[in-house]
């Protein structure tokens, strides 16, 4: 038990807090403390009965069941494992700078949810973590299931199909990548790679309630030509590095 305890207490904290709650609502259902009835985002009840804690509990259960506790497990690790890697690479000493990005993917996923009568939230948020670490990381090369390697651009779609074998659905899988390549363009490709406006910043508060403990986020891509040539000219410049990468399955 004291090795399950210094494994979870490694966990970086924003990924440990979503890791347990995403074991701890599905065990709640599936124990019957509360029906997991309260937990699905259902429209109507949402908007006019004012049960406002639909979007929250529908993030985090999954319906675990004979036919659905592979692909539970499979998304539980993902989230695991990219979260992790996101949160302790590319937003490293930042987790206001992380909190936001997942609170932004959240926000973008409950009104398509609401839109679209999605009822579970668990795979699309964290699909669009999935495939922000990918966009970050993605000339490197990942190994998958049977020994097939390619790159990390486009694993995401690569467990899109897998989903979609074991069990999951299309739907899911598509709004998560959709959501998480929102996020990254309109935070790192459009403003830094195109020379566009920064419409996404991180609240004050969240740096108040989460202080950084470093420097920024790594940067991405290459400037435009305008502003490579001023840096040049002032004897910096070239591409941002956005840290290291890892293979599917490393620890």
């Amino acid at each position: 038990m004291s090795d399950i305890g210094d494994w979870f207490r490694s966990i970086p904290a924003i990924t440990r807090y979503w890791f347990a709650a995403t074991v701890a609502v599905p065990l709640i259902g599936k124990l019957g403390i509360i029906s997991p009835a309260y937990f699905f985002l259902w429209p109507e009840a949402f908007l006019y009965r004012f049960q406002i804690w639909r979007p929250f509990t529908a993030t985090f259960y999954f319906p675990v069941g004979p036919g659905t506790g592979f692909l539970y497990l499979v998304n539980l690790y993902f989230l695991y494992q990219y979260s992790t890697r996101l949160e302790a690479g590319a937003f490293d000493g930042r987790p206001a700078d992380y909190l936001f990005m997942l609170l932004f993917n959240w926000i973008c996923i409950v009104i398509t949810g609401l839109a679209m009568d999605m009822q579970l939230l668990m795979i699309p948020l964290i699909m669009s973590v999935l495939y922000v670490w990918a966009q970050l990381n993605r000339d490197l090369i990942v190994s998958f299931w049977f020994g097939t390697r390619f790159k990390a651009c486009y694993l995401p779609w690569v467990i899109l199909g897998f989903n979609y074998i074991i069990g999951g659905s299309v739907i899911n899988e598509l709004i998560g990548n959709l959501v998480g390549h929102l996020y990254f363009f309109l935070m790192f490709r459009y403003p830094m790679d195109l020379g566009g406006r920064n419409f996404l910043s991180t609240p004050q508060f969240l740096y108040r309630w989460l202080p950084s403990r470093r420097g920024g986020v790594s940067g991405f891509g290459v400037p435009p030509a305008s502003m490579r040539r001023a840096a040049d000219q002032n004897g910096g410049g070239g591409r941002h590095n956005w840290g290291q990468g890892f293979r599917l399955g490393d620890q």
